[in-house]
């Protein structure tokens, strides 16, 4: 087995042709550039996160300001205790408190502070301009239309209908951060 060669059979297509491999690491190092450019900007001007500032945002975008940890994490596609450390983080900044959930006592919910929504609205704005600044302004409108039609395709395809991952995400579109729900917290 010296010298070993791994070797496709002739038989076999490569593991992606030229097109497809540009394709993909096209997208790929867009994605990381993105990320780190959106993630140093706003740390830089508000020293939050990009996921900092995502989740701050879904608290102070739902119905009572509040959301079920665990929604969190799915909602963000984190894992539970990444999500638990970041609150932590955000808790002892004064922007988030936890507490156990009215529904069910074994839950426990963040709830955005007044503080968290004062830092947020001005992070959002820096969020929105880099977004239009770095991504939306490279693009026309129809190339906007077809890549976020493509990357819901995608979403989809990785995302099957899970019943879970719906309700936490309808749970936490809601858009008004004033308005109370009738059940309290979740």
């Amino acid at each position: 087995m010296e010298n070993a060669c791994l070797d496709f059979p002739p038989s076999d297509p490569p593991a992606l042709d030229d097109t497809e491999q540009r394709s993909w690491q096209h997208f790929l190092d867009a994605a990381m550039r993105l990320y780190i450019l959106l993630n140093r900007k706003l740390m830089d001007a508000h020293k939050l996160t990009l996921f900092d500032v995502l989740l701050l945002e879904m608290l102070a975008e739902s119905d009572s300001g509040s959301a079920r940890m665990g929604d969190l994490a799915h909602a963000l596609m984190l894992t539970p205790s990444r999500v638990s450390q970041q609150i932590r983080r955000l808790e002892s900044q004064g922007l988030v408190q936890r507490s156990t959930s009215n529904r069910d006592r074994r839950g426990v919910v963040a709830t955005i502070t007044h503080d968290g929504l004062a830092r947020i609205r001005p992070a959002l704005v820096t969020y929105a301009q880099a977004v239009r600044r770095h991504y939306l302004n490279q693009l026309s409108r129809p190339q906007m239309a077809a890549l976020g039609d493509s990357s819901r395709r995608i979403n989809t395809g990785m995302n099957p209908l899970d019943p879970l991952a719906n309700s936490a995400k309808k749970r936490l579109a809601r858009r008004s951060p004033n308005r109370t729900s009738k059940d309290g917290p979740s």
